[in-house]
């Protein structure tokens, strides 16, 4: 079985077919998903989904591009949800400098919040961040993340910010942009990341791996970044999904079993 770290199943690129294609995952090898909220819109579609799924899990915090929308009641409603028996992590949070609103201070105050809100209710993070390591990496360290726990998700940046990522003790999502051919990179990383610090996501419906790169993507596309990953480790595909599932158990504090 495989464990999709991050998906976004409340965007509306699956309003016409969100139910068929959720309801196929677990026949399709696809053991258990976490579905990520980026709003305060998102977080309620996505707990709506960890009820209504038994393999659906949910973390639940707000993207740096709609950091704006927080304000102290807001949040406080945000915290309450951290509580819920199926939310298994506090994301999705970060900087990203990409796009100019919020202003970076915003962003950089809200990430703060929601790590140290993180430490505060033991759930580890995931993390965003699109072209603004420095910071990233600054506040991470300042607020010392590898206490905390979590993710790097989409992980894009050098092997050098890898290695200290890693002397935190965060793992790296890995998705479909390690199967493109001009990736070289992200390859790289994924050569020298140990296999123990990797997860798998799709960042669904973004981000699909080659053949349908473009295309809408879904967990059924995990098989795809599956073997990119064991071409470049040199293991089997089988053995990808199976130390992956246990990171991932680890990575959200799940009990270790190989059953969904």
């Amino acid at each position: 079985m495989i464990f999709e770290t991050h998906a976004h199943y409340d965007d509306d690129a699956f309003d016409q077919d969100r139910d068929e294609l959720l309801g196929q995952l677990p026949e399709r090898g696809i053991g258990r998903v976490v579905n990520i909220g980026s709003s305060l819109a998102a977080c309620r579609q996505t707990i709506g989904l960890m009820e209504q799924y038994p393999y659906i899990y949910g973390a639940l915090g707000i993207h740096p591009t709609d950091s704006g929308e927080l304000n102290e009641e807001s949040f406080a409603w945000l915290r309450e949800q951290f509580s819920l028996d199926k939310c298994v992590a506090v994301g999705e949070i970060g900087l990203d400098y990409y796009w100019k609103e919020p202003n970076a201070d915003i962003q950089k105050k809200w990430f703060r919040r929601q790590l140290v809100t993180a430490r505060e209710v033991r759930l580890p993070v995931v993390v965003h961040s699109r072209e603004a390591a420095k910071d990233t990496l600054d506040i991470l360290t300042e607020e010392k993340a590898g206490e905390i726990g979590g993710v790097m998700h989409c992980y894009s940046y050098t092997k050098e910010m890898a290695r200290q990522i890693l002397d935190m003790g965060l793992y790296f999502g890995i998705g479909g942009v390690v199967t493109f051919k001009n990736a070289r990179k992200l390859k790289e990383t994924v050569a020298y990341i140990p296999m123990e610090s990797i997860v798998i996501e799709t960042d669904s419906p973004y981000l699909s791996p080659e053949p349908g790169r473009g295309k809408r993507n879904s967990s059924l596309n995990l098989p795809y970044i599956v073997t990119a990953i064991a071409q470049i480790k040199g293991l089997s595909e089988e053995e990808v999904e199976r130390i992956t599932w246990d990171n991932a158990l680890r990575l959200y504090n799940m009990e270790v079993s190989h059953d969904s």
